[in-house]
């Protein structure tokens, strides 16, 4: 079986399609990617096929803000929509000739599942979140702020009409121009068209467990965790060794204010702890000379989570996972999107700190999260967590799609 895999994102997007693609190449099937550029040279060191789509998300997303960005235009909005959906058939068409599955993972697969159709070939929508599949239980996420996780079923309803209503206005009509192109009929909304009514959910379901919605049937599989042997470089391996566990922070692909690793270390400063601070696409880096902070690039957190004594983020979803799974206390510092959800899941769970925004941040701030984050029974629920995460959803996912596709 020929498999495509498509995500456009960052990191945190693409790593769980590449440990489901080594699942499937694996088991003697070929596995491609179609993802950002960044990662090509990443994804094809495992042997795999990479066709790059989309802009390079790293110019797009990283670096520093002085302020709370500036939200495009509405016309800007629309151009770049028109745009992305317009690229992704070019793209896609050529990148699914001769392949027998498509699998798309993100709100932004808005081309994906027309190119499946055109060419006769199935097609499965994976999200990484809960909150992101349509549900009376929940909101929608929203890009810079949050909605309340306790609303009534009957505005969750309203809010996820509302959400779909800019969805086909953003994306409905050049969909339907490009359908056009290739044979294909219009479609009345988007949103369900792309997601499906049988989406995958990769995410763990005692970390994050799915939400019912009529018509909507949703096949969890547990996190898709990329199995990463990579040791950690000997200058971090040093660090960590010359004292106590220190505190881990790291963004990942956000972006930070010039004031951001100040307030980072001079928070772990307060508490006694020294900082590891992961550079990210906002290249955080050392305030001073001092030797109670390091600052690293890309590396295993596997082991790294291990050995820190908590886990300070930006709230993506595979970061979320890899703390819970190394049963180490996160403080989740959310920027946008489905982030504030895993905020809110960590804190119910009591595994973890709802922490200040990037707007909100100060020494302050951190020092009392931290505070409450370092505790000895959050530590204690943490590590009872972890023992129930399902650690091969990546390996269930690739048996089920060759069980009902190849």
């Amino acid at each position: 079986m020929k498999v495509l895999l498509s995500s456009i994102g960052s990191r945190g997007d693409v790593q769980p399609l590449l440990s489901l693609a080594l699942e499937l190449q694996a088991m003697g099937h070929r596995a491609s990617l179609c993802v950002p550029p960044n990662f090509k040279d990443w994804v094809e060191s495992f042997g795999l096929d990479c066709i790059p789509i989309g802009p390079d998300v790293k110019k797009l997303a990283g670096g520093s803000v002085p302020n709370k960005p500036v939200k495009p235009s509405r016309t800007r909005l629309r151009q770049l929509a028109v745009h992305t959906v317009r690229e992704q058939f070019s793209v896609l068409a050529d990148a699914a000739h001769e392949c027998d599955l498509i699998i798309a993972v993100g709100a932004l697969q808005i081309a994906t599942r027309s190119i499946a159709e055109a060419l006769k070939i199935p097609y499965v929508f994976v999200a990484y979140c809960p909150v992101v599949l349509p549900s009376p239980n929940h909101p929608p996420p929203k890009m810079d702020t949050q909605y309340s996780q306790s609303l009534p079923a009957m505005v969750n309803r309203f809010l996820w009409m509302r959400d779909e209503q800019r969805w086909n206005v953003l994306f409905r009509a050049t969909l339907n121009e490009e359908r056009a192109k290739v044979g294909l009929a219009p479609i009345a909304s988007v949103r369900p068209h792309i997601f499906t009514a049988r989406p995958w959910l990769a995410a763990d379901p005692a970390l994050a467990p799915s939400s019912r919605a009529v018509g909507i049937q949703i096949v969890q599989t547990g996190a898709w965790l990329l199995c990463d042997r990579t040791p950690l470089p000997e200058h971090l391996e040093n660090f960590l060794a010359k004292g106590k566990p220190p505190i881990y922070f790291g963004f990942g692909s956000m972006q930070a204010s010039e004031q951001t690793s100040r307030h980072l270390i001079e928070s772990a400063r307060a508490l006694g702890y020294r900082a590891v601070i992961s550079q990210g696409w906002a290249n955080l880096s050392s305030i001073d000379d001092g030797i109670d902070c390091i600052s690293i690039g890309d590396v295993n957190h596997e082991k790294l989570f291990r050995r820190v004594a908590a886990v300070v983020h930006h709230g993506g979803g595979g970061t979320t996972t890899a703390a819970v799974r190394s049963g180490t206390p996160q403080v989740v510092v959310p920027h946008l999107y489905d982030q504030y959800y895993w905020a809110y899941r960590v804190k119910k769970l009591g595994v973890g700190v709802s922490g200040p925004t990037r707007e909100q941040m100060t020494v302050q701030a951190m020092v009392s999260a931290l505070r409450e984050c370092l505790r000895p029974e959050m530590t204690a629920r943490v590590q009872v967590l972890s023992n129930r995460m399902e650690l091969h959803g990546a390996q269930m996912a690739a048996e089920q799609l060759v069980n009902e596709f190849g």
